[in-house]
């Protein structure tokens, strides 16, 4: 049934699955450890009730999310060993000593908190329940920061060199390994994607309610938030974006070659191909779409810069030119419809209308997905731009494999398939279900017990026939 298959094909779609998966809930928890936190802090610090609401609200959504990424993550690291054990034994050296630096530092730091966070509402003070939430805030960006490392490191490989068996080893320290040239932009850029996917999933939730009850207080706090959040850091976002892609033409420039779909070499200034096919037989971008030297002026800042095409790279190095060029295009044209939405939120706010505009609030549930939209995009963009490379321009994929028939990975595969989707897409209608409730229109603190509106002192009862 599976003799016709290739087995590096399909080890690497099995990874792509996996990964696209794990992805998701590490994109949401990063962003979403930091929001708790900052009710927390807000609700400590003012004493209102709808913050305290907010966080109980969120941390149920953030314990599962944060479930379904540790369980998808403990079951894609073992593809290093199954289907990539080659891989693992030439850079096992670097990358394994990077890993557990991620689970001494970060894994048990979450861990270590994550119990005092989710139940110690009523056994612990106050202060110490927020130092618990902000170190697990703390552990999901520390984790970001050693896994981005190893992936950059992988983009953009140095301080190493090859010893007598074929492994890479760390040449004279880790400094040079960690810090490695493409990282900084790279982790800039996850996390800045995460915060966003975090808040335009929040803004969702809170247009979703607020098209429902437009005066409930916790749903529109959560859209303002939300919406403060994509009009500052989209552009922000967006700059970090460019930066990273100037970083990636130094060191990958045929990844950026495939973004552009640029087949040929342009001389004097380079097209911006806004939308086109790519026809990778021909070499060329059919009904393209271009607006005349615009990429030499983004990626150069000069109209008649040069810009190298993939004419310049032999086809044996080419990555698959398709999805580079339409996965990037998903990421950039989300990126500004963040953009679009912020700038609209923020006309909403001078007019004092951002409770109040329907349209608004239908556009921000459209986007709830955008964030997590994107960041696959990105990913996609990143991991089949540096093919046909594991480590780039020094192991190829095809030799990174482990010798295994096609299948014996088909039916993992499969296996993956059927209960990736029955257990997590149980998880996720869970999740929507817990977010179509809702928030609490009463105050309260974060105990659950009835707050006055000003300040954290508990409300008297009501008695019957009595004034409150």
């Amino acid at each position: 049934m599976f003799d016709n298959l290739d087995a590096i094909v399909l080890a690497r779609i099995q990874f792509a699955f996996t990964i696209s998966f794990h992805f998701l809930f590490p994109a949401f928890s990063i962003g979403l450890a930091s929001y708790l936190a900052v009710l927390e802090g807000l609700w400590l610090k003012t004493g209102k009730g709808v913050y305290a609401n907010l966080f109980r609200y969120w941390l149920k959504i953030f314990a599962i999310v944060f479930g379904m990424g540790v369980v998808s993550g403990i079951v894609m690291s073992y593809q290093f060993g199954t289907n990539w054990a080659v891989f693992s034994d030439k850079a096992g050296p670097v990358i394994g000593p990077l890993m557990a630096y991620e689970v001494l530092t970060a894994f048990f730091l979450e861990a270590g908190f994550l119990g005092v966070m989710l139940f110690g509402i009523n056994k612990v003070g106050r202060k110490l329940h927020f130092m618990a939430t902000c170190a697990v805030a703390l552990g999901t960006f520390i984790s970001a920061f050693w896994i981005l490392s190893v992936n950059s490191w992988m983009q953009t490989p140095v301080g190493h060199t090859i010893n007598d068996v074929g492994q890479f080893v760390p040449l004279a320290g880790w400094w040079d390994i960690i810090w490695n040239p493409s990282f900084p932009y790279r982790l800039l850029h996850t996390v800045t994607a995460a915060y966003l996917t975090v808040a335009f999933a929040v803004g969702a939730v809170g247009a979703w309610h607020l098209l429902k009850d437009r005066a409930n207080p916790g749903a529109r706090t959560m859209f303002s938030m939300a919406m403060w959040m994509a009009a500052i850091v989209a552009p922000v976002q967006i700059f970090l974006g460019d930066m990273h892609g100037l970083n990636t033409l130094e060191h990958q420039p045929a990844k950026v070659m495939a973004m552009e779909g640029h087949f040929e070499s342009h001389p004097e200034g380079a097209p911006l191909i806004l939308f086109g096919i790519p026809n990778s037989k021909e070499k060329r971008v059919d009904y393209a779409i271009e607006i005349p030297k615009a990429s030499s002026l983004i990626l150069k800042h000069d109209l008649n810069a040069p810009m190298k095409g993939l004419d310049t790279i032999p086809d044996a190095d080419e990555p698959p030119v398709g999805i580079v060029f339409w996965s990037f295009r998903v990421m950039v044209g989300l990126g500004f419809a963040m953009l679009g939405l912020g700038a609209w939120s923020l006309l909403a706010r001078m007019r004092k209308k951002l409770y109040d505009w329907p349209l608004m609030h239908k556009a921000a549930v459209a986007m709830g997905p955008s964030g997590f939209i994107a960041v696959l995009a990105g990913w996609i963009t990143t991991e089949v731009g540096r093919q046909p490379w594991t480590i780039y321009g020094l192991l190829r994929t095809s030799d990174s494999a482990s010798p295994l028939d096609a299948p014996a990975v088909a039916f993992s595969l499969l296996a993956f398939v059927i209960v990736y989707f029955a257990v997590f897409g149980a998880g996720v209608w869970y999740l929507f279900k817990l977010m179509a409730k809702p928030p609490e229109a009463h105050e309260t603190g974060l105990d659950g017990t009835p707050t006055r509106a000003a300040g954290i002192t508990p409300a008297p009862a009501v008695i019957e026939g009595q004034p409150a």
